[in-house]
């Protein structure tokens, strides 16, 4: 009897990127602390992830935390209203409404203000912090990417979590490196890189898959972010593919019109 249940090893890919939840999430580490070929697979595909992050590294800009407390300083905090009980005493005190707000709530506003301030310079100074440190950890920022790719796209959970997949690496000849996951299974594969050389608005990447009988066009890469690219799936590959990597005008071309800048066997 079928509980429907997924298998362990289907989920050595989503578990490496942080995808596995809950129960699923508990069975499968009690299952990777006895397999070994889930616990290589989990390893390999961290490796890669933290190589490409590594090339997209960058420090905060200097004086973040400087500009963050300052600009807080300068902003004015409007004190909490309780609406209930304005809207009462208007009504019982329409003649003083007006002179009373004004006296009242420039002192309130005062003292309110002198209360809110060291708590929101505090508070920015904390987000401030937090925005650094995003910057700081690539690898966990570009592993969790990648995982959120995957919850959008069944067909790209599909390919990390195949059986079958197999992780590649690879430097690209004009600069950068590239990751790859594909199951023959499910006839495709997913592509990300790092540091790529940033193309002029009339170029753009494109995969191709390769084999004896001619290259297919296997999709653009979209600009890169934070010095990231991708992921992008490549679908229709078949036993014995090559994947390369070209630089073509935008939009692409039907064939490759520059030397292939990165050829992996598959």
């Amino acid at each position: 009897m079928r509980t429907g249940r997924p298998e362990p090893h289907t989920l050595a890919g989503a578990y490496a990127l942080d995808a596995v939840a809950g129960s699923d999430r508990a069975r499968f580490e009690r299952h990777l602390a006895r397999c070994e070929q889930c616990a290589l697979e989990v390893s390999e595909l961290r490796e890669a992830t933290a190589r490409l992050a590594a090339a997209a590294t960058a420090e905060p800009p200097a004086g973040l935390t400087e500009r963050a407390l300052a600009a807080a300083a300068r902003t004015r905090q409007l004190p909490p209203v309780n609406p209930e009980a304005a809207a009462t005493w208007r009504a019982r005190h329409p003649a003083a409404a007006g002179s009373a707000d004004s006296a009242d709530g420039a002192r309130a506003g005062g003292r309110l203000r002198q209360a809110w301030m060291p708590r929101l310079a505090l508070a920015v100074a904390a987000a401030s912090l937090i925005v650094a440190a995003i910057f700081g950890v690539a690898a966990h920022t570009a592993a969790h990417r990648l995982a959120e790719q995957q919850l959008r796209s069944h067909s790209i959970a599909a390919v990390l979590t195949a059986p079958d997949a197999t992780r590649l690496t690879a430097r690209v000849t004009s600069g950068g490196a590239a990751a790859i996951v594909m199951s023959l299974r499910e006839r495709a594969l997913i592509f990300t890189a790092a540091g790529l050389r940033t193309l002029p608005s009339s170029e753009c990447y494109q995969l191709w898959l390769m084999e004896t009988g001619g290259d297919r066009p296997a999709g653009m890469l979209p600009g890169p972010r934070q010095g990231m690219t991708g992921p992008v799936m490549a679908s229709g590959l078949k036993s014995g593919d090559r994947l390369g990597l070209t630089v073509e005008p935008a939009g692409g071309s039907p064939q490759p019109t520059s030397p292939m800048i990165l050829v992996l066997a598959l």
